[in-house]
């Protein structure tokens, strides 16, 4: 019974996905999960006995940015060391618009808004790119992905960006500075020992700096407290949207939480929301549900399995 109900799920889901004019994806962190970053909540070694979340404000870094700088140098080798996962290609091939005219035929516009900032929803539109490429022989722009369809509103784990004038660079360096390499040496050896964890404190002065005017850096991601600067698109995007797909997402975070409740109240109330997720955790009611990992339950839903 189970299983039928779940097939014909599949099957109403994608009509209406064939049907769907403007999609949008709305995804978090357990559309990385299988990539093998761990989620914000949930971050292991030295920040087990730390409230990930409090570290992440514009006061924490002013308080104590050897510390914040600590915690994102460790989430920047996580995300090195990540690949992307099956949920991630099959987003960047909806991308594609030859793809998305065959998967989606009705549609006219399709984005990601992701409020992960590992940088691999980007690597893995340029491993379908790369992909593509060496398919076929003399790609038009109608069988590549579009990079504009991706939306990181949170920003990049690996901008860099000055707290003084505000210059920011792209930097995948491994690591950032030494100091942070060798506190990320000290503390691996201390867990190794199963001595007690405490904390390394890096003087400013050998904290990352901006390339630009020498003063003190910090990470180019949005802090809880901070404005979205894409926002004011991103509502329009979403004021548009006819189908709405939550990916991996627990839904707590505002404004992306709200997402899926205001494309179920576009066009007359007839806006349609689809949930991808190990467990249910919408906060408002959903049309579809896929339980499962969204590696799995993504590409079969949306149908790419035959589909070059």
């Amino acid at each position: 019974m189970e299983a039928a109900l779940r097939s014909r799920n599949m099957e109403e889901f994608r009509r209406v996905l064939h049907a769907a004019k403007n999609i949008i994806v709305v995804a978090g962190a357990g559309l990385s999960a299988a990539s093998g970053i761990p989620t914000f909540r949930g971050a292991g070694g030295m920040w087990r006995s730390l409230e990930a979340v409090s570290l992440a404000t514009p006061e924490a870094f002013d308080q104590n940015p050897s510390l914040v700088w600590q915690f994102y140098h460790y989430r920047r080798e996580a995300a090195l060391r990540a690949q992307p996962n099956a949920a991630h290609l099959a987003l960047a091939k909806m991308m594609v618009p030859s793809i998305l005219a065959r998967v989606a035929p009705a549609a006219q516009s399709f984005h990601l808004i992701t409020q992960n900032v590992d940088g691999l929803s980007t690597r893995a539109i340029q491993a379908v790119a790369e992909e593509r490429r060496s398919a076929l022989s003399s790609p038009s722009p109608q069988d590549l992905p579009n990079p504009s369809c991706l939306i990181e509103m949170h920003g990049r784990l690996f901008d860099v960006r000055c707290t003084q004038c505000n210059h920011t660079v792209l930097d995948f360096s491994s690591p950032l500075c030494s100091a942070l390499h060798e506190a990320d040496k000290e503390h691996t050896s201390v867990i190794q020992a199963g001595q007690k964890e405490h904390e390394v404190k890096i003087p400013v002065s050998e904290l990352p700096k901006c390339s630009e005017c020498g003063s003190l850096a910090r990470p180019g991601v949005v802090w809880f407290g901070e404005e979205i600067p894409l926002l004011e698109d991103i509502d329009k995007i979403v004021a548009e949207a006819d189908l709405c797909l939550v990916v991996g997402t627990s839904s707590r975070v505002s404004p992306a939480a709200n997402f899926a409740m205001e494309v179920r109240a576009n066009n007359n109330r007839t806006g349609r929301v689809a949930e991808f997720n190990i467990e249910s955790s919408s906060r408002g009611p959903v049309d579809f549900r896929f339980i499962g990992e969204c590696e799995t339950e993504l590409p079969e839903a949306l149908g790419l399995k035959d589909v070059e």
